[in-house]
């Protein structure tokens, strides 16, 4: 297979037919060319060393022999299933290097669809052909497979769905829908109705496969999210749906899907448990592909009555399920396929809710119905599991806080949908069903379990990272509870309101510490009072029941009341920002501190001291950045105040980081307390810098993998350093290597690039530009190339700031961007806020560092062909016109103080602007000047007097030490 690696030209076509030496393209006529062409199309092929050589596209390429090259290419798959790795890998790295071979994938076809060859051989050469299609199958992708070879393919995949093997079968599926993600229906018209036919086949294996191929195409054409997709797809979807119908398939589906239910249901009953095995793994598959077929097959599936009728049949099918889960037990072989089935009946109704809210109108009561039924009432015990109720609880809360059934402010804005559904909902959720279901959520759901309890006493801190946030609502039952309460609470508030507070007034007082029952129901109601803080506000008088109740509870000690103690903080936690007196707070520091089992020391150091040896004493990640997230929150309030505490911590963190080195999350925690410690200490922080700068070094090098996680912090601590940084260091300015490459990525944290290289420039313009300023010129002229207007003046914000903290020097290294900007104002740059921009580096290079001003003109006026004092004329007078685009006071008085440097000159060009220049300068003294109310003379109000430092208040944060170089 050595032959010919790579396409080669026409041109060398002579020598691979008439085995003569190489010759060049240069060398060869074009009627020579011609001739070999015709000659390799007359012939068709032309085989060497088990390469067959064929045309596309004017060129030649190399395709394996089928015969010959498919015993190499089994050999090698043979080899690469050996437990031997000094056979495996040279297998491995021969089939690598095939993979780019046209006519691998033709071998790998034939080999898989080899019944007689070994099972892991076969399986191998699915993985093989189904990870080439994600690598090669886009006509984009580097060495993509020819058109001529992949409708060969195409056409091999859908010969025959006879596949014995199981999870081969599966593989093969899953490749075909890949295919059809990237060419149905354009490139692939007839792979749809092959597969209809071949699931309407009388062969019970084809059946299953085509119907397996099936579920995966539907299943991957669904999930098809580019906008072009999308309208692609949406065509397709009206005609798959016209093809749905006009060839029966989705009323076989149905059959199908309703024959294998009632021979499972038939042979469970009679105890047949092996054969009802099989017919429930035929009604699961056949079932997933009526999901996908009822919900992304038809637009408006509420006209179709087989669809409905379905649907309405999903409530019968889940009953006589739930019903066969009592009659198999826990311990049968089915019980597993049984629990899925059951699960995947109320998925299809929670997507066809989720794609379809309007068609699930006149589905609506039956669903809540059901729901509440086996949720909320004895109906359930005994059939009912975890999942299941789950699932449930998320059908009737996508019901309640559905925005399609809610009408609008104004009846009637409202759309008759919305105004039926709302009906629906009102008719169903009375009193009596709302006070049931709210007391049942609290009194049993809530209810810790005794699992819950043993691990609290077992693993106490697995037991506080509770599974909370994002998306866990779904599968988890006790958020799915928690989150349904809120929902419910939320919507029908005047209801619930009562039956919560009536539940509170039951539990008032200390509860006995030796009756379990009754600690768990009170930990429950404080859970869903916690939970309903705003709705509840108007409601509960929380200051006074913490001072006569909570408080109380709080100081119980007994072992037993933990569970209690644990309640009523988390519920202060949760009222604290909706009613709760500060003066009551130290009182609640009190506690605080008696929880945590240090009354002694005041609050400060005694919570920092404590949350220290909690952070070191927990072993679980997501422990350590719950107690870092609050260590971050009491310094970030406190401020400068937590100088005196921070030793320890100091001294910790370099360990931490270490002990982190496989956890970025972890130590992304690190970095944020690290922002806030660095802004607590101010210049004091100086002190970190041996573990500081190689933890931003290490952040912010985007040639490290870690850099993924932790880049948006690592610049953020970065630039907070410099903004506390008293001097410049060797190591500090060393860091910025690191800039060159961040400025490449244009990502959104460019905005804190700019802020950290004006940082450098405050801190220490000279050493810094005299070391970075030319490639970070190099950087600023790329980015100016493709940029947006708005990042355009973050960059001239830069050029401006080097200009005003060093004139002299910052015009000479930023001199390369300077003529762009000259140019713009020349030509009059149309966006208001870029020829602001333009016109405050202009003015700060003319006012101050004129020789510069000059040099600059005389190469502008030798490059646009002008005369100097024209160009300098078209300079002022655009100058002077463009002055409404500066709106900030302070560059329109440096303009005017620019423009009056100029006046003693004697250009005639300048004194006939005399009057434009005066005028745009008595503007900006109005804008500047204030009247001072003890003198009653006017002063300017820029002008800096004193340098003594403000008083602050107790909000106000003390300056930074870049905030007292910038008043410099």
């Amino acid at each position: 297979m050595s032959a010919v690696k790579q396409a080669c030209d026409v041109a060398d076509l002579v020598d691979l037919l008439d085995k003569k030496a190489p010759t060049t393209t240069t060398t060869t006529t074009t009627d020579h060319i011609s001739t070999a062409y015709q000659r390799l199309l007359y012939r068709g092929s032309y085989a060497a060393d088990n390469i067959v050589y064929y045309v596309a596209d004017k060129k030649i390429y190399p395709t394996m022999d089928m015969d010959s090259a498919s015993s190499v290419v089994l050999q090698a798959l043979t080899q690469a299933t050996s437990q031997d790795t000094a056979v495996l890998k040279p297998a491995e790295e021969q089939l690598r290097q095939w993979e780019t071979q046209p006519g691998f994938y033709s071998v790998l076809l034939n080999i898989f669809n080899n019944h007689m060859l070994d099972v892991n051989v076969r399986w191998l050469a699915v993985l093989y052909f189904k990870n080439g299609i994600d690598r090669y199958w886009r006509r984009v992708a580097p060495h993509a497979l020819s058109e001529e070879e992949k409708t060969s393919l195409r056409a091999g995949l859908i010969t025959n769905f006879n596949e014995p093997i199981n999870q081969i079968a599966t593989q093969i599926a899953v490749l075909i829908a890949k295919v059809a993600r990237l060419d149905c229906p354009r490139q692939w018209p007839e792979l749809i109705p092959i597969l209809l036919e071949s699931v309407k086949g009388h062969d019970g294996l084809q059946q299953h496969r085509a119907l397996l191929t099936f579920y995966h195409v539907t299943k991957t054409l669904a999930s098809k999210r580019l906008a072009q997709d999308r309208r692609l797809s949406k065509t397709f979807s009206r005609e798959w749906a016209e093809a749905l119908l006009a060839s029966g398939i989705y009323s076989f589906a149905c059959s199908l899907w309703s024959h294998h239910t009632d021979c499972f249901l038939q042979q469970i009953y009679a105890r047949d448990e092996a054969t009802a095995l099989s017919s429930l793994e035929r009604t699961l598959l056949s079932l997933k592909v009526l999901r996908k077929l009822t919900v992304h097959g038809f637009q408006e599936p509420q006209q179709n009555m087989e669809v409905m009728g379905f649907l309405n049949a999903v409530f019968e099918r889940l009953k006589q399920f739930l019903e066969c889960c009592r009659q198999v037990g826990p311990d049968s072989t089915c019980r597993e396929k049984l629990e899925k089935t059951i699960i995947l009946y109320t998925k299809v109704l929670l997507d066809f809710l989720e794609y379809h809210p309007c068609a699930f109108i006149p589905l609506i009561q039956r669903s809540l119905e059901f729901a509440v039924s086996y949720v909320f009432t004895p109906a359930g015990e005994g059939v009912t599991f975890e999942r299941f109720i789950v699932q449930c609880m998320n059908l009737i809360k996508m019901i309640v806080k559905n925005d399609a059934y809610k009408p609008a402010k104004n009846i009637e804005d409202s759309k008759p949908e919305s105004l039926e559904a709302h009906k629906i909902k009102t008719a169903f959720f009375t009193h009596p069903t709302l006070t049931e279901i709210g007391r049942r959520l609290v009194s049993h759901y809530f209810l810790l379990t005794e699992e819950e309890l043993a691990m609290w006493e077992e693993d106490p801190e697995s037991f506080a990272v509770e599974e909370t946030g994002g998306d866990s609502w779904k599968y988890s039952l006790r958020p799915c509870t928690e989150v349904l309460f809120l929902d419910i609470f939320h919507n029908y508030s005047q209801t619930l309101t009562p039956v919560l507070l009536e539940m509170v007034q039951n539990l008032q007082g200390p509860t006995n510490v030796e009756d379990p029952v009754q600690l768990l129901m009170k930990d429950a109601v404080y859970n869903a009072v916690g939970l309903a803080a705003y709705e509840l506000f108007d409601n509960v008088d929380f200051d006074q029941w913490f001072k006569n109740q909570l408080l109380g509870e709080l100081q119980v000690s007994h072992h037993r009341y933990k569970l209690i103690r644990r309640r009523v903080i988390w519920l202060i936690g949760q009222w604290i920002s909706v009613k709760f007196k500060s003066d009551l707070r130290p009182l609640l520091y009190e506690v605080i501190l008696s929880l945590m089992q240090d009354p002694d020391l005041v609050y400060l150091e005694s919570i920092f001291g404590l949350l220290f040896q909690l952070l070191q004493q927990v072993t679980e990640c997501d422990t350590k950045m719950q107690v870092l997230h609050v260590i971050s929150c009491v310094i970030e309030r406190v401020n400068i105040q937590i100088r005196p505490y921070v030793g320890c911590l100091v001294q910790y963190l370099p360990l931490l980081w270490k002990q982190s080195e496989e956890h970025n999350m972890l130590r992304c925690a690190i970095l944020t307390t690290l922002i806030h410690l660095v802004q607590g200490l101010g210049a004091e922080s100086e002190n970190l810098y041996p573990f500081l700068l190689p933890v931003i070094q290490l952040s912010t090098d985007v040639s490290q993998p870690p850099h993924v996680y932790l880049l948006e912090d690592g610049l953020e601590l970065w630039l907070v350093t410099l903004e506390n940084s008293p001097a410049i260091t060797p190591e500090l300015l060393r860091i910025f290597q690191n800039m060159s490459a961040l400025l490449e990525l244009s990502s959104e944290n460019l905005r804190t690039c700019f802020q950290i290289v004006n940082a450098y420039i405050y801190l220490s313009a000279t050493e810094f530009l005299q070391n970075y300023a030319e490639s970070l010129c190099r950087s600023f002229c790329d980015l100016l190339k493709d940029i947006t207007n708005e990042g355009q003046v973050q960059v001239l914000k830069v050029v401006e700031i080097a200009l005003k903290v060093s004139p002299i020097l910052g015009a000479h290294m930023f001199q390369p961007l300077l003529p762009a900007v000259f140019r713009g104002i020349v030509d009059g740059e149309r966006y208001p806020v870029v020829m602001s921009t333009y016109l405050g580096i202009m003015g700060r290079v003319l006012l101050q560092n004129s020789t510069f001003f000059s040099s600059l003109l005389t190469q502008m006026a030798s490059e646009c062909s002008q005369k100097m004092d024209q160009l300098l004329g078209s300079v002022i007078e655009m100058w002077v016109d463009r002055m409404d685009n500066i709106t900030q006071p302070e560059r329109r008085k440096l303009s005017s103080l620019a423009l009056l440097s100029l006046l003693p000159s004697d250009n005639s060009v300048i004194q006939d602007k005399f009057c434009g220049i005066i005028n745009i300068c008595v503007e900006a003294l109005h804008d500047v000047m204030t009247e001072d109310s003890e003198t009653g003379t006017f002063k300017d109000c820029m002008l800096m007097s004193h340098f003594e430092e403000p008083k602050l208040s107790d909000d106000e944060e003390p300056p930074t030490e870049q905030d007292k170089r910038k008043k410099l």
